[in-house]
């Protein structure tokens, strides 16, 4: 078969797609928007955790009380970040549980995302007015937005769609964000030296707006799918209590094999960005630091486009989501052992790029699927709970044993890494494992 018939094939394949299921076309519209959003964000996350400008990522009150006891802030920044993240997402995950329990899916998801665009607004006050603490502040939010914007999404999908449609369906809903996530770095990477840090808020908020305008034209489908599992409205509150993600994951053999394969990802993950931002120290200014970390993002997105395109649907379709969860685990593995004995800053800058690529184009989209096979309570608190609570658990974990190893060279970090990594690939056999044990459909 020629290239030329496979593509046409393909797009045959998606055609029939939007055919058979009208909400596809609105759902990767939503997931395009949302993480081009958060990618036009992400580079100015980065370069503000790698900068050099102490007052300009951390307040002055915060700077005088270490230095009053004889520390440079400066030397545990991104340290600093990932336990005021890791506090910020303790302390919202009540919230998230009391929005979910109290108020139907119609009322809060579009309520979460409003905020998030308040909240862009605030920052473009602080950045056009060079407040001190800027940084700090954007960077915990960021990563509070991007990990409860984008786990919502895919609670979402997993209202709207069925198990069977999820394997047909999510790669393109994944390669919509994909094209998102080359779209937003190449937009910053464009944007930002000509306009400005600031004004990157406002180009978010554009695509933001169009994400709860999406959220609306789907409510009809997933308030179809509710009736059909049961609900009688199709919109109900879930009710429970609010900290029931943490209890269900505590309960549950097969929550709590996700929660340690998310654990150790982003272990691995942590370990990577840490040694990163070695290399993005080097550069002289926040608008050459941001051009850096969009062109990583470009390849790693543009790398996930092509297995989207051309792999995870096959994978999912014809053999489950084994071979999706246990092919990274076992490129990381491997990416791990060649930073062992070669820790070169082009070999961490290639690793990462293939590790994240993996996690977004195989990883990701298999874990997604499980999730349709689960009760309502399980997609949205415990979920919810995994993508923050954990994630950023192992974030501030991984990120002060970065800084305890640093000291023992780049060797030593990536020798632990590859143990990380190897819990990682425990940690996906259970997860594969457990799976296995779900009815093709949970009601």
């Amino acid at each position: 078969m020629t290239e030329s018939m496979a593509l046409s094939q393909r797009i045959v394949r998606l055609r029939t797609a939007l055919r058979d299921y009208p909400p596809l076309l609105w759902s990767f519209l939503y997931f395009f928007c949302l993480l081009t959003g958060y990618y036009v964000l992400r580079p100015v996350r980065d370069a503000m955790g790698a900068s050099a400008d102490v007052e300009a990522v951390f307040p002055h009150a915060m700077i005088q009380w270490f230095t009053a006891r004889g520390m440079d802030l400066g030397e545990f920044t991104l340290q600093a970040l990932f336990t005021g993240t890791f506090i910020g997402m303790v302390l919202l995950q009540p919230l998230y549980g009391l929005l979910v329990s109290r108020f139907p899916r119609r009322v809060f998801l579009p309520v979460v995302y409003l905020v998030f665009v308040g909240c862009l607004f605030g920052f473009y006050v602080a950045f056009t007015r060079e407040m001190p603490g800027r940084g700090a502040a954007f960077f915990i939010w960021v990563a509070v937005f991007n990990l409860f914007a984008v786990s919502v999404f895919w609670s979402y999908m997993a209202d709207i769609f069925a198990n069977e449609e999820a394997k047909r369906l999510y790669g393109y809903i994944g390669a919509g964000g994909t094209l998102g996530g080359l779209t937003g770095p190449a937009l910053t990477k464009t944007l930002v030296v000509h306009i400005g840090v600031a004004n990157m808020m406002l180009v978010s908020v554009a695509f933001l707006l169009i994400c709860v305008y999406c959220i609306v034209r789907l409510a009809p489908w997933a308030k179809r799918a509710e009736q059909l599992r049961g609900s009688v409205s199709g919109d109900d509150a879930m009710g429970g209590r609010v900290l029931e993600g943490l209890r269900l994951i505590a309960r549950d053999p097969l929550l709590r094999a996700l929660a340690m394969l998310m654990f150790f990802g982003v272990g691995v993950g942590t370990l990577l960005y840490n040694q990163q931002r070695e290399i993005a120290q080097l550069l002289p200014e926040d608008a050459f630091r941001t051009a850096f970390y969009s062109n990583i993002d470009l390849w790693i997105n543009l790398l996930v486009l092509i297995v989207q395109v051309f792999v995870t649907r096959k994978l999912l379709t014809r053999f489950g989501v084994a071979p999706a969860l246990m092919i990274p685990a076992f490129a990381i593995l491997f990416g791990f052992g060649v930073l062992t004995m070669s820790p070169l800053p082009i070999v961490i800058a290639v690793v990462q790029i293939l590790t994240r690529a993996g996690e977004f184009s195989l990883g990701k989209p298999a874990r997604e699927t499980i999730y349709t096979r689960v009760d309502r309570e399980s997609r949205y608190k415990a979920k919810a709970a995994i993508d923050t609570v954990i994630y950023r658990g192992g974030d501030l974990t991984f990120a002060w044993v970065h800084k305890g190893l640093l000291a023992f060279g780049s060797s030593v970090v990536f020798g632990v890494g590859l143990l990380v990594a190897a819990g990682m690939s425990f940690s996906a056999w259970r997860v594969i494992r457990e799976q296995a044990r779900l009815p093709v459909e949970k009601q």
